[in-house]
């Protein structure tokens, strides 16, 4: 009898022969890329320096594509973005010290997004490892250490034939649910040192399954099918598992209103009858989901965000589908399902019975209709002309970025992102920088459709230097800088607890100069003329800046106490 565990590939007489006779010239580098390739990796990011410079070598004889920024954080946040948009590990090359600990904040956002990022690092050579102060350039203690808090898994390499191992546990492990970025270091004098292993084919990576457990899902499911009120969060788990499809029979099946969540965007059509669309930091959304006697959580763990600031208090049975163990239960007793959320739903689809409701639109109406008064009567026509002027601008199908700014926080809100996994933002650390850089890595993984960035130009200020990396690989980002000189969500915030602010006002650069220095085209415009322009910008080849000079306010808070 033979058993699946005795079966043993054979290689085929090339194979052999490869094998046997690997080409000349080869290094430790060359068994990296070599191994990305074989993995399926076809565009690395990253920034060369000393003790890398085996990997960087390699590249030259390698079919991989290199798109380098400037700044190790920004090739983080491009790689971050690259996995999103393509649902792959995007591999992230760095050197040693410096360069490896410069990406910490980009790998900290995919990390709290879930976004796949392969993180390739050099090290100091082996024989200055183990902790002692040799004194070798860019060393560290322990360099692991820094990542271990902030990546899903640290692989380190001592031996050049441990590079394919441990590479493919990393690809495997960034791209099992809940994907995540993951930390690889290789010493210095690994990756120089000449190779007579053979090349590296097809290493097996694939990735773990994580269905539900059949038992909960049947409760789940009783549970959905004898509500009364049943309503829906959906969260970024619904975006990256592909499952927006089978979370609108579900809804439709129960007759659920659904809310999205920031990281969410687009998991459930914008008009739906059923659809709240995405306005959680509102008081009137917050209460009809306590009222739900039966609420769906997908994806999500109802962090800080999500939960409008953790006033969300539930009264009813929560559901929780959720493939990040640590945030199961975290914030609020659930009957805690730990699943991928396309199998999770496709298991209630296969379960629940039919729910009719002729009441569930109407209430969702209403809801809105409540949250449209309130925003009204706060007088922000500007805020909202200028969002309802970007969505008209921003082709269908096109992606857009937004980093840590006021017109980005009311586009969590308040913007149809219109299909799934296409806007996206920094909303999961929440650090500056984000929206260029990873609109560059998503343009990077489709050129065939425009992409926009959109910064305020506190955040922009953190990534002008890749307006040389538009330009030198001609990536088709329009970047809408919204200028008010300064820090405009922090002024508002110390206006408000302390009645002034302090090290909120910036002296910036003319933007539309500096990008035409770069070669890249600007232009400034204005509220009336920005949904023409930015069209504009977004309809030609290549890199474009767009600036908007504009105070934005935020809409009044509902979590904080009258």
């Amino acid at each position: 009898m033979t058993h699946d565990h005795d079966l043993v590939l054979r290689p085929t007489p090339a194979q052999t022969e490869a094998a046997l006779n690997p080409p000349p010239g080869r290094n430790g580098g060359d068994l990296v890329v070599e191994t990305l390739a074989g993995l399926g990796a076809t565009t690395v990011f990253g920034l060369p320096g000393q003790h890398a410079l085996g990997m960087f070598d390699a590249l030259r004889r390698s079919a991989l594509r290199y798109v380098g920024l400037r700044v190790e954080n920004n090739a983080g946040f491009a790689a971050d973005a690259y996995g999103r948009i393509t649902g792959e590990a995007a591999p992230l090359l760095l050197s040693t010290g410096p360069g490896a600990l410069t990406s910490l904040a980009a790998l900290h956002e995919a990390a709290s997004a879930s976004a796949p990022v392969l993180a390739i690092s050099s090290q100091i050579p082996t024989a200055g490892l183990g902790g002692g102060r040799h004194g070798y350039l860019h060393e560290l203690p322990d360099q692991a250490a820094s990542f271990r808090g902030v990546v899903k898994s640290v692989h380190t390499v001592r031996t050049q034939s441990q590079i394919p191992s441990a590479l493919a546990a990393a690809w495997k492990s960034a791209l099992s649910v809940p994907h995540g970025p993951v930390w690889v270091e290789i010493p210095q004098d690994v990756l120089l040192a000449e190779t007579a292993l053979p090349v590296v084919t097809a290493p097996d990576a694939t990735p773990d399954e994580l269905p539900p457990r059949p038992e909960l899902t049947a409760v789940a499911a009783d549970l959905l099918s004898r509500a009364a009120r049943p309503a829906v969060i959906a969260g970024g788990g619904v975006v990256r598992a592909d499952a927006a499809g089978k979370l609108r029979q579900l809804a439709e099946k129960v007759n659920a209103p659904v809310v999205t969540t920031f990281g969410g965007k687009g998991a459930f059509p914008w008009h739906h009858p059923l659809s709240l669309q995405s306005w959680l930091e509102d008081r009137h959304t917050t209460d009809f989901l306590e009222d739900a006697d039966v609420l769906l959580v997908v994806g999500s763990g109802l962090g800080e965000l999500s939960s409008n600031y953790y006033t969300f208090k539930p009264r009813g049975r929560v559901i929780q589908i959720e493939a990040d163990l640590g945030k199961l239960e975290s914030n609020h007793p659930a009957l805690g399902i730990h699943a991928d959320a396309r199998l999770a739903l496709q298991a209630l689809l296969e379960t629940v019975s039919e729910r009719a409701d002729p009441t569930a639109p109407e209430r969702v109406r209403t809801v809105l209709a409540k949250v449209a008064d309130r925003i009204a009567a706060q007088e922000l026509t500007l805020e909202q002309e200028v969002l309802a002027s970007v969505r008209r601008a921003l082709p269908a199908g096109s992606p857009s970025f937004w980093d840590m700014t006021i017109l980005a926080y009311w586009a969590w809100s308040a913007l149809d992102a219109q299909a799934p996994n296409l806007m996206h933002s920094a909303q999961g650390a929440g650090g500056l920088g984000y929206g260029f850089p990873a609109a560059l890595g998503a343009a990077a993984a489709d050129p065939t459709r425009p992409v926009l960035a959109v910064s305020g130009d506190g955040g922009a200020l953190y990534s002008v230097a890749e307006l040389a990396t538009a330009r030198q690989h001609d990536l088709p980002v329009t970047w809408l800088i919204v200028d008010d000189g300064g820090y405009g969500i922090l002024r508002e915030y110390m206006t408000d607890a302390f009645g002034e602010p302090t090290a909120t006002e910036l002296s910036r650069p003319d933007y539309v100069a500096l990008a035409e220095s770069f070669g890249v085209p600007g232009i400034r415009t204005s509220p009336d003329t920005l949904e023409t322009d930015l069209a504009k910008a977004l309809a030609e080849p290549g890199p474009s800046v767009v600036v908007l000079p504009a105070l934005l306010r935020m809409f009044a808070p509902t979590h904080l106490p009258d």
